[in-house]
């Protein structure tokens, strides 16, 4: 057996994006309606009428919320969890006896079965109740063991590992390292094949619910070799395995019930049936995997924005200021309407996504990134718009509240246990990277030869001939739709008249797609380092697709005798706030400050600066910047607490 490598891959950039291309799913078999969308194609008919689950699902999904709302009730201590840091074991083992850890898993492997779209529901109470115990169940679920299994596994790995999944196993997802996040051509994690197993050394990153787990999906490089494709690839280990060293729990500013640690792996055997896919699939399982799995991210934020609003409600009509309660002073009515607008436009994209991955007639991969990076971002912006709402209460821990006779309102908190959000499953900055990515791959596939320096000059003429088709037939498209005509999408006018909303969707949709095909034209290679701008176009496609959801939410729940009128209300008003919003990005992308950023960050960084940072004193502490993570074994305690 060959010795492991001691040294990281040294990757250039372009490497980098090599590897992160290769794992993308290259084809589109389903249609899609953002990816239509940021073509200047807006496909209203692929969301409405809304989609809804059977009854039969939807009877097994409400029967397990109502058994679950009592169990967040009767037996979650959310103050408890937050002082104490930990989730009680008591706790866990009656989600594990209620089938919480199952609610993905088929019922013939003995989990619950449940649809996307309830497992969601389930995450955004359980998460309202306290978010660490959200997170458990999302990363054990969405993106732990039983998902890729579900996809890629095999019939004896399904067989073996998802009961287990369903009913006793913790599991968790160990991609991240000490020097390696959203670059994962840099893995520094080896398996090296020997005889019928694999050989595992490295050390693990941020390994949501490593502590605790008793089950593990690892992500480690295989090296080249006679019989061995090698590269990036998953597998199923045993978080007992001889050579597995939890070395450290660490802690955050919010989630303080988090189980997430540092793992070391040293000559850790695992059997190669635990492989899951071939040799170098691992990206392509992970970055899958994620297509349904960010969905519980935007689940919880959802449940974060109910409880905001539920608090901002009660709050702001019991405190009286000059005369009359805080909430008619337009100062803080103005975040209320914020808060309340966007919870329903949240709810709505997640329950559209979500029903359409339960549908799988579309494909979704821009949806669920959407949601999670649009989630995640206005989630944050409710909570801190909550806590302005509270004042110095807001800033005050519910514990303190309490102690001094005051309603123990954790205000404070769900600012921090929302904020890792914006970070967790890709962060917003490579969410932007990843959907831009997605919305110009039409543009690519006809144009990406003549921008790509290796092409030959017969390779260039090739794909100039396929573009000028191409941009033939789209470019006249750009130009006019229903949009402009004032009797289109008639059927969303009942009483309040949402049709002009949609009408904006269709024109700036079109808009969109112009600017981006400008912006290509204009700097062609170079686009890919426009992060600034292509940020910018996916925000503005983000309040597009968040648009549309809420116009065909409302038209649902009139249409069903469900709030109607007040959800065309809502819809109206997030309409409005959105359209705002999208007219400032579409100023902002070419009336920027990004190229004198750029000179500012090369001074910064050179040092030219230095003066301004005199006058303080730096209360960090001593050590590197980044952890020696050199393959080798443990010389830690292991900390690693499986709950049974």
């Amino acid at each position: 057996m060959s010795a492991a490598p001691t040294t990281r891959p040294v990757v250039t950039e372009r490497e980098a994006r090599q590897v992160a291309e290769a794992a993308r799913e290259q084809d589109w078999r389903k249609p899609s309606f953002a990816k239509e969308l940021f073509l200047g194609r807006f496909r209203l008919d692929l969301i409405h009428p809304h989609p809804l689950p059977p009854d039969e699902d939807a009877q097994r999904g409400e029967e397990f919320l109502t058994k679950l709302r009592d169990f967040c009730e009767t037996k979650i201590d959310s103050a408890r969890i937050e002082r104490d840091a930990r989730i009680p074991d008591e706790v866990i083992d009656g989600l594990k006896e209620l089938g919480a850890f199952g609610m993905k898993i088929d019922t013939k492997y003995g989990g619950l079965g449940l649809t996307q779209v309830y497992y969601n529901k389930a995450l955004a109470l359980v998460g309202s109740a306290n978010p660490a115990i959200g997170a458990l169940l999302s990363a054990h679920q969405s993106i732990g063991v039983p998902q890729p299994l579900k996809i890629f596994g095999t019939q004896e790995q399904k067989d073996t590992f998802l009961p287990r999944c369903a009913r006793t196993d913790i599991s968790a997802f160990l991609l991240t390292e000490p020097d390696v996040g959203s670059d994962p051509a840099r893995l520094a994690t080896t398996a090296v094949p020997d005889g019928d197993d694999y050989v595992l050394d490295g050390v693990k990153l941020w390994t949501t619910n490593g502590v605790v787990a008793d089950l593990l999906v690892v992500m480690a490089r295989v090296p080249k070799s006679e019989g061995h494709k090698g590269g990036i690839t998953a597998f199923v280990v045993e978080a007992t395995s001889e050579g597995i060293t939890v070395e450290n729990r660490n802690a955050f500013m919010g989630l303080r019930g988090l189980e997430n640690g540092v793992t070391r792996f040293h000559q850790v055997r695992v059997p190669a049936a635990n492989r899951i896919g071939p040799e170098g699939a691992g990206l392509k399982i992970a970055l899958t995997t994620l297509n349904t799995g960010r969905l519980s991210l935007p689940a919880m934020c959802v449940g974060a924005g109910k409880w905001c609003l539920k608090i901002a409600r009660e709050w702001s009509g019991a405190r009286e200021q000059w005369g009359k309660p805080v909430a008619l002073h337009e100062a803080v009515g103005s975040k209320i309407a914020f808060i309340a607008a966007t919870t329903f436009a949240l709810e709505a994209v997640l329950d559209l996504s979500s029903q359409m991955a339960d549908e799988d007639r579309n494909d979704i991969r821009i949806e669920a990134a959407l949601a999670k990076l649009y989630g995640s971002e206005m989630a944050w912006l409710m909570a801190d718009e909550l806590v302005q709402i509270r004042g110095g209460r807001g800033f005050e821990t519910a514990e303190s509240l309490r102690e001094r006779g005051e309603r123990a309102v954790p205000a404070e908190q769900i600012l921090r246990d929302l904020r890792i959000n914006r970070i967790f499953e890709g962060s917003t900055e490579i969410m932007h990277l990843l959907i831009a990515r997605e919305a110009v791959d039409a543009h690519l596939s006809v144009a990406g030869d003549l921008i790509d320096p290796d092409k030959s000059l017969q390779d260039k003429a090739k794909a100039g001939a396929q573009a000028g088709v191409f941009y033939a037939k789209w470019l006249p498209k750009l130009v006019a739709g229903a949009g402009q005509l004032p009797s289109s999408y008639g059927e969303f006018k009942h009483g309040i008249d949402l049709s002009p909303h949609l009408r904006y969707v269709e024109r700036t949709s079109r808009k969109l797609a112009r600017s981006t095909f400008y912006a290509m034209s204009r700097w062609q290679g170079r686009m890919e380092t426009k992060q600034g701008f292509l940020g910018r176009i996916v925000d503005i496609g983000a309040e597009l697709f968040a648009m549309s959801a809420a116009c065909v939410r409302a038209e649902l729940l009139r249409s069903r005798g469900g709030h109607g009128r007040e959800a065309y209300q809502l819809a109206d008003i997030f309409c409005r706030q959105a359209r705002i919003r999208v007219d400032e990005l579409f100023g902002r992308l070419w009336t920027n400050t990004d190229d004198l950023d750029r000179k500012v960050v090369k001074n910064v960084l050179a040092g030219s600066y230095e003066w301004l940072e005199q006058g303080i004193v730096d209360p960090s502490g001593d050590g590197p910047w980044i952890a020696d993570a050199t393959p080798g074994p443990s010389l830690k305690e292991n900390v690693h607490r499986p709950i049974r």
